[in-house]
């Protein structure tokens, strides 16, 4: 009798669990590596956390590239799918997953202010369907500045490639713009939306001396890394970027969140979330992890002498 009764138990032990489904819009190609990089480190800490692909979770990552049709399309696509939270990236993904769905729990793990876009009502309060992670304050621009009138003292003039089609981009330089004087620079905006217009306002820009670039966060500046990154080197012009991956690429200085450890923090959230916690109850969150990276070939390519204090400052150094 004792072994009829224990009978049950085992069996419902030995059922399998309940699978559960993630979707993931991100806003480039398969083949991109920082991108593969980053869905890598949130897959990883997932599996840290107890989801197993295959065993209690499966994964639906939709690689849309930068293209806004692309990517509207891949957000109805895994709306469609009615996954149990979906891991959104950036600005240009978060848009169409909403107007998709105002029920399934989205993540964001890098958005730049979730309140003034509409994703969330307040920080500590998201409200909605929607919460995650900043990767920076509107405050940490004008530190971009400072940073590129350190490693070359000479530079006069910035031009501020942002995305003027979203709030932050606008806010982003608003804070450099505030700082300039400061600091005895000028700014002024490179608002282009597509490689053309961005190549043939760098190279405006670059007719005069003593310039510089500052690329502010936006998903316009991913999607076009590499042309910047060539028209810099091309142009003569000491830059500053938001995040080191630039820097890794060629580029000379980045300033910014570490985008990996975002992408963990991310896999938490979707854990929580599948655990049964509500998004609207789960406040958004700044970076916690911030990273200064120098490319030193790049500064003698542009026969800048990097400062001892700022190497002492890195958190990366290519050399």
């Amino acid at each position: 009798m004792a072994s009829a009764a224990a009978w049950p138990v085992a069996a419902q032990a030995q059922q399998p669990e309940r699978m559960r489904r993630v979707g993931a819009l991100l806003p480039a190609t398969a083949d991109d590596a920082v991108f593969q990089t980053r869905i890598g480190a949130f897959l990883q800490e997932l599996a840290l956390l107890g989801w197993s692909i295959a065993r209690n979770i499966q994964i639906e990552i939709r690689w849309a590239s930068a293209n806004p049709s692309e990517i509207r399309r891949h957000a109805a696509e895994l709306v469609a799918l009615m996954p149990d939270v979906i891991l959104a990236t950036g600005d240009s993904s978060m848009p169409p997953l909403l107007q998709a769905t105002r029920t399934i729990p989205i993540v964001f793990p890098v958005v730049v202010d979730p309140v003034a876009n509409g994703y969330v009502e307040s920080l500590p309060r998201p409200g909605g369907n929607a919460t995650g992670f900043m990767i920076s304050e509107y405050s940490m621009s004008g530190k971009w500045l400072e940073l590129l009138k350190e490693i070359a003292p000479d530079v006069t003039r910035a031009a501020v490639v942002r995305d003027a089609t979203n709030p932050s981009g606008i806010a982003q330089f608003g804070v450099i713009q505030t700082m300039a004087p400061s600091l005895r620079m000028e700014v002024s905006p490179v608002n282009s939306r597509d490689a053309n217009g961005i190549e043939r306002d760098i190279a405006a820009f670059a007719r005069s001396s003593n310039g510089g670039l500052i690329i502010t966060a936006s998903g316009l500046a991913i999607a076009y890394r590499d042309l910047i990154i060539t028209l810099a080197a091309r142009n003569k012009l000491p830059a500053i970027y938001f995040a080191n991956f630039f820097v890794a690429n060629g580029g000379l200085l980045s300033y910014g969140a570490d985008l990996i450890d975002q992408y963990r923090r991310a896999a938490a959230y979707v854990d929580r979330i599948l655990k049964g916690e509500k998004p609207a109850d789960m406040p958004v969150q700044a970076a916690t992890k911030y990273q200064l990276a120098i490319n030193l070939k790049t500064a003698k390519a542009l026969g800048l002498i990097v400062p001892s204090s700022l190497l002492a400052r890195a958190d990366e150094v290519i050399e």
